[in-house]
């Protein structure tokens, strides 16, 4: 390890410990997320201005620096299964009826491909208004050797039907699932944690006291794996600040620069989507301007790992804590949110790439029923989209092939995907609390999670 990577580190410490000086003065998870997101740019543009991104320097640096980005990111995947298994079961276990599920189920999975043929429709307007076109676009080496990693891949994908694709949320091994060991185990968790709840339901009534002890089991849990979830969530801060560093530090300039236009496209269709989502917050009644403050770690923690999954305990936490969305509306919103109909991974950019593509076979991309096919694909497509980063590729490679378009394009655009995909991720996230804020009110549903069991407890008594 040289000198100057010694160097680097100590800074990075300071930062660190910076950072946890001003958590012991304030309380505001909002004003640590936002302190370790921008010293995580200051240092990354420094070591990027210092080092330059092909030194062995910057390489050290950020192999011991990622540690702490690298380390919280496993810690949040840690929780997942076992929050989403958890809470299921005691949110199902909380419900009046088992109908209830159903229908905000629905309702949640509604709003997600809504919103996600909206994100499609934004992305195909934005893409011919600004002009974009794949013509002309010049692959380097690194492009080209994805591109043929690509078709591999688009091999295992392009024959996906719908029913494949819903007969695959279905778990045939929860063991395997609580590993997450396929694309759709989230989902399949999910299932499982609803078909338990009703299977404890369904115990209740048979035998009340055998109901009581199963009730007490799971909230037991739940208390346990939440408190784990807040003791994961206040390293947040630490994570942003190291992750922050990493994607600024290793972004290539000459390859952010010579694509300029589809990241100006792209970050223009995702902040109209934010646009969307606002005007759907703002028809259920609640202040926009609260409900950003509110949501803003999430959404940063999202924009820094390019993970809707890994964001999930943070989803959960927040919507029940900040904007009191009941827990079973939470649950199924962060889950689902994270594997159906992601507004930009899912929407935005497979709709921007076939807009671009299109001219280079023929199609006119103007074309109305071209359009009207694109949009209905790109919907039902959504579901079943991996929630980690390099889901909008997945996406990409069912859309494009559906629609009898090459995929050379998304090698081609390898180079800014980070970029992009951190601000797609955040709308992705964006979305799964909008339809559990909007799932909310169209249930009529009481605001908080302790209203809810008071009402339950009054009604049993």
């Amino acid at each position: 390890m040289s000198l100057y990577t010694v160097i680097n580190l100590i800074l990075f410490c300071a930062l660190l410990y910076l950072i946890y000086n001003i958590s012991q003065k304030t309380e505001s998870l909002s004003r640590k997320v936002l302190t370790g997101m921008v010293l995580g740019l200051a240092f990354g543009f420094f070591l990027q201005f210092v080092y330059g991104m092909e030194s062995e320097v910057m390489g050290q640096t950020l192999n011991w620096t990622n540690l702490v980005g690298d380390s919280y990111v496993r810690l949040l995947r840690m929780i997942i299964m076992p929050l989403i298994l958890v809470t299921m079961i005691a949110s199902v276990l909380r419900m009046d009826a088992i109908a209830s599920v159903g229908k905000i189920g629905f309702s949640v999975v509604g709003m997600l491909v809504l919103t996600t043929a909206i994100a499609a429709v934004v992305g195909i307007v934005v893409t011919l208004v600004a002009g974009l076109s794949a013509e002309g676009m010049v692959a380097g080496a690194r492009e080209l050797a994805r591109a043929d990693v690509l078709e591999v891949r688009r091999g295992s994908v392009s024959g996906l039907s719908l029913p494949d694709v819903i007969s695959g949320f279905i778990p045939t091994n929860i063991f395997s699932d609580l590993t997450n060991a396929r694309d759709n185990s989230i989902i399949a968790v999910v299932i499982f944690g609803i078909l338990s709840g009703i299977a404890a339901i369904m115990v209740g009534k048979d035998n009340p006291e055998q109901g009581q002890a199963i009730k007490s089991f799971v909230e037991a849990m739940q208390a346990i794996v939440m408190k784990l979830v807040r003791m994961v969530m206040a390293l947040t801060p630490y994570g942003i600040l190291a992750l922050m560093t990493y994607v600024v530090a290793s972004s290539n300039g000459e390859d952010i620069l010579n694509l300029i236009s589809f990241v100006l496209a792209s970050y223009v269709a995702i902040l109209i989507m934010f646009v969307v989502h606002s005007m759907f917050i703002i028809g259920t009644g609640m202040n926009i301007k609260a409900y950003f403050q509110k949501i803003w770690p999430v959404l940063s923690f999202a924009f820094a790992t390019r993970s809707s999954a890994a964001t999930i305990p943070l989803t959960v936490k927040t919507q029940i804590e900040e904007l009191k969305v009941p827990s079973p509306v939470a649950n199924l919103s962060a889950s689902f949110g994270a594997t159906i109909g992601q507004n930009g991974c899912a929407g935005i950019y497979p709709a921007m790439l076939a807009v671009m593509v299109a001219p280079t076979v023929g199609v006119d991309p103007t074309d109305f029923m071209f359009l009207l096919s694109l949009v209905a694909i790109i919907a039902v497509s959504s579901f079943g989209v991996a929630g980690v980063g390099g889901g909008a590729t997945f996406a990409a490679l069912i859309v494009l092939p559906a629609m009898g378009l090459p995929v050379t394009v998304v090698a081609l655009l390898i180079s800014i995907e980070p970029l992009i995909d951190m601000a797609r991720t955040a709308l992705n996230v964006n979305g799964a609390i909008t339809s559990g804020v909007v799932t909310t009110k169209l249930l009529s549903m009481e605001q908080s999670e302790e209203d809810l069991i008071g009402t339950q407890g009054a009604a049993k008594a």
